[in-house]
Formats: structure tokens, C-alpha cells, sequence
């Protein structure tokens, strides 16, 4: 993962397949187009060579409970939309199916 810091801009830029699904997962954790965004608070320190980690936790969201939505996947490969601000996301087969602005996605295939 590359990072860029600029001013008060932070930029992830993934690297391979892997992180980009991760930081997709993070943005839909974190965003919310009809409600508030969370946001991530440091836990704890980051010493290089003593930690090879930074740690953040999500303000409002409680870890017990994950991000509040019924787990629901999808079947078969398909595509998923939010009905109030219209975003599409392509899903394949077991993928679970994202909350969007305070709710889960809709199946259209």
C-alpha cells in the first residue's frame, strides 16, 4: 500500500488485488452517503521497529456488534445498487452484500 501525505490530505493507494478489495471494504465501513461518516482515531503507538503495525479504531462503531447490518451474501455473481444515491457494485458469488447509506444493497440481477 502506498501512503501520500499531503497537508492535511492522506492518500492510500493499494498495490495489488488484495488491498484494493481491503481499502473498498474500509471505504464502505467508513462511508456513509446519507448519514455522518465515521471516523478512525490512532490506538495506542506506532514505534517503527518495535511495532510493524499503526492500529486505528472507528468511532461509532462498536466491535461486538460489527457495523450493525444483518450479514446477507449473494449467490451467484451479480450486481448490486443503492436505491437513494444510485451507486453500483459488482459482487461475485458468496460476496456479502454492502450496507449503503443506512441500508443494505439491493440484488437487480
Amino acid at each position: 500500500m502506498k501512503i501520500n501525505i499531503d497537508k492535511n490530505l492522506v492518500e492510500f493507494t493499494p498495490e495489488n488485488p488484495d488491498e484494493k478489495v481491503k481499502i473498498e471494504a474500509l471505504w464502505r465501513v467508513l462511508v456513509d452517503c446519507a448519514r455522518f461518516n465515521k471516523k478512525m482515531v490512532p490506538v495506542g503507538e506506532y514505534i517503527p521497529g518495535k511495532n510493524d503495525f499503526a492500529r486505528f479504531a472507528i468511532e461509532g462503531m462498536d466491535a461486538k456488534e460489527g457495523d450493525g447490518y444483518p450479514e446477507a451474501y449473494v449467490e451467484d455473481d451479480c450486481r448490486c445498487y443503492c436505491q437513494t444515491c444510485n451507486k453500483f457494485v459488482e459482487l461475485k458469488t458468496g460476496d456479502r452484500i454492502p450496507p449503503c447509506c443506512g441500508k443494505l444493497m439491493e440484488v437487480l440481477d
